[in-house]
């Protein structure tokens, strides 16, 4: 079995509304798209980037695994890791390879006709999974109809912008709180917009609404300051990130610094479902629970497999997109979603016909 010629393509989806969260605003999201062959089996895998990263994983990934095995992707992994040494295995590089190796990944358990989580041996039937939205472009209306919409289809746990204007963050966060009542866990994500003596103030005063995650408080690379808030900051609130890492060696500062309490890493920038389950390895051994970023349909069979995971982020804009570009995506059931053991790979199938209105040229 070999790699035949792999197909990438971009699709750009605008948001329902504007959205925004502390440090940036948006109104679309690309997702770009990988398919990879060998024989009658098709491989599906894809990152949320843009198209500077579809051309790169295009012109320089794409003809570096052509006729490599399929079965091999370790080595395909290597080969595509080694060919950006010059450009940099990060950023749009990581996202690259993210796009094909997550690909590469459904193209094996298709080969072998397996679901993914079956390949890689189940340690859970199903990953829980948190509501994440809330923008700081939300009126306090917009904000609860979501989160009840989200509690009205079983999930416990849920997650809000804040930091763009941090006059009004305890009273976004206290709407919030009044909506969902005080069965159900509550997020925040700053997104890097405090500084230290900042968060450590909304911290506290989050506690008071029994906040129990604050993510991304500082800079990532304020590894300094994120252990000096999590040394300091309320005991029943988890301090994490890991969102930006795209390689081990980030985990691995990050861990040994100290610096989170709960480690995220997302497949669609840390070089894929090869590079998700090395930082599943990593957190396992130092004993830490481990999350993802966005796209929940892809973290879903290798969240099942690794028992770091504690849930993965059900991200409002992302379940957009993947109900709109994809069948065979699972419905939510008692706050969880559950790999179908029934169809191989990653078990959805692209929607060609329905995606072609927001393909992008490159």
């Amino acid at each position: 079995m070999k790699i035949e010629p792999i197909e990438v393509e971009a699709y750009t989806v605008p948001t329902d509304a504007p959205e925004s969260d502390g440090t940036y605003a948006w109104n679309d999201t690309t997702m770009v798209l990988v398919h990879a062959r060998s024989g009658d089996k098709t491989g599906i895998g894809y990152t949320y980037a843009d198209t500077a990263t579809a051309v790169l994983a295009r012109d320089r990934l794409a003809n570096q695994v052509i006729g490599l095995d399929p079965m091999n992707l370790p080595l395909v992994w290597n080969t595509m890791v080694s060919t950006l040494r010059n450009l940099g295995a990060c950023g749009p590089g990581a996202m690259a390879i993210s796009a094909i190796d997550n690909a590469l990944w459904d193209l094996k358990a298709k080969l072998l006709g397996l679901p993914l989580v079956v390949l890689l041996g189940a340690v859970r039937d199903a990953l829980p999974m948190y509501g994440s939205g809330g923008f700081t472009s939300y009126t306090d209306e917009q904000l609860c109809r979501q989160f009840t919409d989200w509690a009205e289809q079983g999930l416990t746990m849920m997650k809000m912008k804040v930091g763009r204007e941090p006059d009004r963050d305890l009273h976004r966060v206290e709407v919030a709180r009044e909506a969902i009542g005080t069965g159900i866990q509550l997020f925040v994500d700053a997104n890097s917009a405090y500084d230290r003596k900042s968060a450590l103030y909304f911290m506290e005063r989050f506690s008071e609404f029994d906040v129990r995650w604050m993510e991304q408080p500082l800079l990532p690379e304020d590894r300094v300051g994120m252990r000096w808030l999590r040394e300091r900051g309320p005991a029943r609130m988890d301090v994490t990130d890991g969102e930006y890492g795209y390689g081990l060696p980030y985990f691995r500062d990050m861990i040994e610094a100290e610096t989170v309490d709960v480690v995220m890493a997302d497949a669609t920038r840390c070089c894929g479902i090869t590079g998700f389950l090395k930082v599943g390895a990593l957190c396992e051994a130092h004993r830490l629970p481990m999350s993802s970023h966005c796209a929940p349909l892809l973290h879903l069979h290798a969240g099942c497999a690794l028992p770091a995971m504690m849930h993965a982020e059900y991200f409002h804009d992302h379940v957009r997109i993947e109900r709109l570009f994809f069948d065979g995506v699972p419905e939510l059931k008692h706050g969880a979603l559950s790999p179908d053991l029934s169809a191989p790979g990653f078990g959805f199938e692209f929607k060609s016909a329905d995606a072609q209105g927001y393909r992008k040229s490159f």
